[in-house]
């Protein structure tokens, strides 16, 4: 070893010798010739740095992909070597030094293998995430006005995922465009600088990628238009959808506008040739009913496709919702009762009783789940709730379930009120019947005939066998005295007010006489012996 060191040491002295004897003087010329030619290389190596370090620092997906895709090659190549020189390491003679490189070996061959399964997607092509078309979604289907944004949104994404695609394209070709210009002055500075072998390598690598740049450029074209294509296929449909249910809209829009103005003129007809005020609040009802009716008739037709099919599924979903829902459907049949018998209209003062509860008030409204009724100051008010004032909502299917007592049905708007009042047993009976028939005939003279009139009208349509409207005055006999009940016809509507005026008069009247004491509960304690009854007077012939 040493003899050979101090052989290559002579040979290097000689060698240099020679050089330095038998070097001939330098013409100007040549000097700048070669100044030149370093100049130039070291302007083609100053942007090809450039070059380089605009390519490494751009941020661009197909850059980072093809570097996934070079690492991937690279790992594999790797591990081809790590795998055999373990296997050579295995079949040869165990040393400590083999077993220490064969661990070491081992370890890089995980290493390898976790980075090839990262990489896996790069295996077959460095582009293949890149050159297909992002998914748009399910193509969707413009049936109804409401899926017409879905559709614009659908349109709107598609293009703004092409315009994303042809930025791609742009991308790819700005970089082609480096990698050329990268090649050119690679090839160039091996010419100029035949003997550095890296300008060979780095020519090779980047001849290499331009050629699967330019590839994954080609088909990126390709598949471009055809992605267009499509694009505008898809389009079309779209828009085609969407104007086919504009369309139907602005038809449906018409009828609508049509309907609700005929409805209009129907109900201001109304309003100036019916006088009566229930007739015209049912023909109003009638004419909205009819009129939402037609509205959701012909809007389920305009936007279901197969109506048997709807059909079908409605039955069968009645019949559940029938059973799950029964007090809203009985409240929908009693407002067709109601609606057609004709039994409680708006306006009628009515009584319910439900459960032992009692509420007396005048019908606001008749909708197809529920009667309103705004709450009077009544006799029931006053003698069972103490409470009048309140809104109370009487489902509809409590016709079939409860009682309720119309007090103004068929207009008429009378009803029978009585008074009571006790006297004492020695008072004169006959006197004070003659004196509460002739008070309440005074006051309910004016009701009596028009309740006489209103029977009249009613024998077409029920059997009325006791027509008598007059006054009627009836005694009884009590623990406490004679009790003197008189009923008289009065306004279903002001009832209290003449019970309170009637109750008065009453009182008065029986106050001047003296003959007549009103009764009350009271003992009577006798001192003494019980006097003889007196007999009353005969008067003598």
């Amino acid at each position: 070893m040493k003899l050979l060191f101090v052989f290559k040491s002579i040979l290097l002295v000689i060698f240099f010798s020679t050089l330095s004897w038998g070097a001939l003087p330098v013409e100007q010329g040549d000097i700048n010739t070669n100044t030149e030619h370093q100049e130039n290389i070291n302007s083609k190596k100053n942007e090809l740095e450039k070059l380089q370090k605009t390519l490494s620092k751009e941020n661009s997906i197909w850059i980072k992909s093809y570097d996934s895709y070079s690492a991937y090659r690279a790992a594999r190549k790797s591990l081809r070597e790590v795998k055999w020189r373990i296997n050579e390491l295995e079949d040869s003679r165990s040393t400590s030094e083999h077993k220490l490189e064969l661990e070491a070996l081992q370890a890089k061959e995980r290493i390898l293998t976790d980075q090839i399964a990262l990489l896996q997607a790069q295996g077959t092509s460095p582009f293949i995430a890149l050159l297909k078309p992002d998914e748009a979604g399910t193509l969707p289907s413009v049936s109804n006005p409401f899926e017409i944004v879905m559709g614009l949104s659908y349109v709107k994404r598609l293009n703004s995922q092409f315009r994303d695609y042809t930025v791609r394209a742009e991308d790819l070709q700005d970089i082609i465009t480096n990698l050329d210009r990268q090649a050119e002055l690679t090839k160039e500075l091996t010419q100029l600088e035949p003997k550095e072998k890296k300008y060979w390598t780095d020519l090779e690598n980047t001849l290499l990628r331009v050629e699967k740049f330019k590839l994954a450029l080609d088909t990126l074209n390709t598949t471009t238009k055809v992605y267009e294509k499509r694009i505008e296929s898809t389009e079309a449909k779209i828009n085609k959808e969407i104007k086919d249910q504009l369309y139907k809209l602005f038809t449906l829009f018409v009828f609508i506008v049509i309907l609700l103005l005929i409805s209009f003129l129907i109900k201001r007809a109304a309003k100036h040739y019916v006088t009566d005020n229930e007739r015209f609040y049912m023909i109003n009802k009638i004419v909205t009913l009819v009129s939402v009716t037609l509205i959701a008739i012909v809007a389920m037709f305009s936007y279901i496709d197969n109506v048997g099919y709807f059909a079908t599924v409605l039955g069968f979903a009645s019949a559940g919702l029938a059973i799950a829902m029964r007090d809203w459907f009985m409240s929908l049949f009693g407002w067709v009762v109601i609606f057609v018998g004709g039994s409680i209209h708006v306006g009628d003062r009515i009584r319910v009783v439900k459960e032992g509860m009692e509420y007396v008030g005048d019908v606001l409204d008749i909708s197809p789940l529920r009667i309103t009724l705004m709450e009077d100051v009544t006799l029931t008010t006053i003698q069972v709730n103490r409470r009048a004032g309140r809104i109370i909502f009487v489902p509809n299917n409590y016709i079939f379930t409860s009682m309720i007592a119309n007090y103004s049905h068929a207009s008429l708007k009378t009803v029978w009120d009585g008074i009571d009042i006790m006297i004492t047993f020695d008072s004169d009976h006959k006197k004070a019947v003659h004196i509460v028939k002739e008070i309440c005939r005074k006051y309910s003279k004016g009701y009596t005939e028009i309740t006489r009139k209103q029977l009249n009208k009613l024998r077409d349509r029920y059997s009325l066998k006791n027509s008598n409207v007059e006054p009627r005055v009836f005694t009884f006999i009590e623990s406490n005295g004679v009790k003197i009940s008189g009923w008289y016809l009065t306004n279903a509507y002001a009832t209290l007010t003449l019970r309170s005026t009637i109750s008065g008069d009453i009182v008065d009247a029986f106050n001047a006489e003296s003959d007549i004491t009103i009764a009350y509960p009271t003992q009577t304690f006798y001192t003494g012996p019980i006097p003889p009854k007196s007999l009353p007077k005969v008067e003598e012939v």
